[in-house]
């Protein structure tokens, strides 16, 4: 049997918490803000209202049908999930693309360039910041959802430089379940991961789970091709290259601004034979945070390096006594991990932490035994967006944000957030609420934090967008105040955009919508998206900050 995907909220539609798992959830939230959320009855998609397409599909792989409308219409985000379960699907896409091959990509944006419509990549359709969204002005006479789903095939594998090609509409599964016949893995896991696809992260710059070195998908490609307004580009397999300006990096980060990615040859690595996880735990935040500094900076390159703080070791079910916790991990095919994780141990020791379970190996390839608060907070971090969806059919205003900054601006900038989203919260919502962070990446220069927030929403849950808003305006101009950056790996899309502005150069800003202009004459490839859409009076590189 086919599984569904929920119409409304993350995921699988089965997966969605039952009404025992809600009221149970309910109860928790009474406890944190001393009222007890109420529990909304849930949406059915037989009760969504479209609004008519304005153009007709002209092309055998188009289609204007109602489910598939339904199901490219949002993304993941909060004001996403919030109008999908208030059934709000005015911006569904009038047409929806299903392209099985490249040549079918090349005529549908021909279509769109004859007919004046404006196409939208969609990938997995899990962004978060309205990378996805059909909210493109009224330069043009409809919208084009494109899904490059049905392109989802490892094509090629060079087994001696250990790269493959793979077309861009492959979910993480069927990539890592197609490469495993070779013994290969792309070990590229984003929370994402089940429901997203390589383009997808190719063209948001996504993160994976593993905290160093390979942190961004932009280590693991080698060449990319796109087909765009303008022609196909297709750059060259190289392990590495001093001739000009990184045509690859043009590509990374584009968000389907400049075309529409088809395949890429992506490095591939040998799948992990050894493995070793430990978990510290710290009395205070700042040393867990120094612990992680020292071992980004030691040469180690830990798989999982990750630090949470009291409130998120408890929400994550690792610590329950206050503690914060920082969990490091190893992986490798090639060798026995003992040294490494006894170095890493000795830094945390120096740092002020303990490792009351020892640390734990396993050399068979599989899992590690018994590795409780790894496990724990990796079951923890995939249900996370699960429980965002729940939290929402009771009204409350959740959501999570990160972003990345040099060791020395850290305290900082943590101040600075900590502050404006407790006074956010409690203007918007009227209580503090509550905020936890988490640091998920670390480099040798600087940590990546990632914050979540909850707070119950005000007045019946109707104008929570609005509450929401209020508190993501606030922490974002926090962190733009602090010289953070408003994403590590959420991508721009339109969310972030104002900041965005205010975070890039204007005239590396002027210098991208020449690029567009060169690579997307018509200006029909996502408009919204990095720049200002045709129309909206807005200039590249203008006044950046939201207010």
């Amino acid at each position: 049997m086919t599984r569904a995907r929920s119409f409304w909220a993350w995921g699988w539609a089965d997966r969605f918490p039952d009404e025992d798992a809600r009221r149970a959830l309910a109860a928790n939230m009474s406890a944190l803000f001393g009222r007890e959320p109420e529990l909304l009855p849930l949406p059915s998609i037989d009760a969504v209202v479209l609004p008519p397409p304005r153009i007709a599909p002209e092309l055998a792989c188009c289609t204007s049908d109602r489910e598939a409308r339904i199901l490219h219409t949002h993304g993941k985000g909060y004001p996403d999930i919030v109008r999908a379960f208030r059934l709000d699907f005015t911006r569904a896409p009038d047409v929806v693309a299903l392209p099985a091959n490249e040549a079918e990509v090349e005529a549908v944006l021909a279509w769109c360039t004859a007919r004046n419509v404006a196409a939208i990549p969609y990938g997995g359709g899990t962004s978060v910041v309205g990378g996805v969204e059909c909210d493109v002005g009224a330069a043009y006479a409809g919208t084009c959802v494109i899904d490059l789903a049905a392109m989802n095939r490892v094509l090629e594998v060079d087994h001696m430089s250990r790269a493959a090609r793979i077309q861009a509409g492959a979910f993480g599964p069927q990539i890592e379940e197609q490469l495993a016949s070779h013994g290969l893995t792309l070990r590229h896991f984003p929370q994402s991961f089940e429901h997203s696809t390589l383009g997808g992260w190719i063209a948001t710059r996504a993160g994976g789970h593993f905290a160093t070195l390979y942190t961004h998908i932009d280590d693991l490609v080698e060449s990319v091709r796109m087909v765009t307004g303008a022609g196909v580009m297709q750059t060259r397999r190289l392990p590495a290259s001093g001739a000009g300006p990184c045509p690859e990096r043009l590509v990374l980060g584009s968000e389907g601004a400049l075309g529409i990615i088809t395949e890429a040859w992506m490095r591939v690595q040998a799948r992990p034979k050894w493995r070793a996880s430990a978990s510290v735990h710290f009395e205070h935040f700042a040393q867990a945070v120094e612990c992680a500094r020292k071992i980004a900076q030691s040469g180690l390159y830990p798989a999982n390096c990750r630090v949470l703080d009291a409130r998120e070791a408890l929400l994550n079910r690792v610590s329950f006594d206050g503690t914060s916790v920082l969990v490091v991990a190893f992986e490798s095919a090639d060798h026995p991990l003992e040294a490494w994780m006894s170095r890493a141990l000795a830094i945390a020791s120096d740092a002020h932490g303990t490792c009351p379970k020892g640390p734990r190996f396993s050399s068979d390839g599989g899992k590690i035994a018994n590795a409780d608060a790894a496990a724990s907070w990796r079951q923890a971090f995939l249900d996370a967006p699960y429980l965002q969806s729940a939290l929402i059919s009771m009204g409350v205003v959740v959501d999570t944000f990160e972003t990345a900054c040099t060791w020395d601006r850290f305290d900082a900038l943590y101040a600075e957030i900590a502050a404006a989203a407790t006074d956010a919260m409690t203007r918007a919502c009227g209580v503090p609420g509550s905020l936890s962070c988490r640091v998920t990446h670390v480099y040798p220069d600087g940590p990546a934090p990632y914050f979540t927030f909850v707070a119950p929403g005000r007045g019946g849950g109707a104008d929570v967008i609005e509450q929401w808003l209020t508190i993501k305006r606030a922490v974002s101009d926090a962190i733009s105040r602090a010289n953070g950056t408003i994403t590590h790996h959420h991508a721009v899309g339109r969310l972030h955009r104002p900041w965005y502005e205010g975070e890039a150069s204007p005239l590396f800003l002027r210098a991208f919508e020449a690029v567009k202009s060169a690579l997307d004459p018509p200006g029909i490839m996502n408009p919204g998206v990095l720049l200002p859409p045709p129309g909206s009076g807005a200039a590249a590189g203008g006044p950046g900050r939201a207010t």
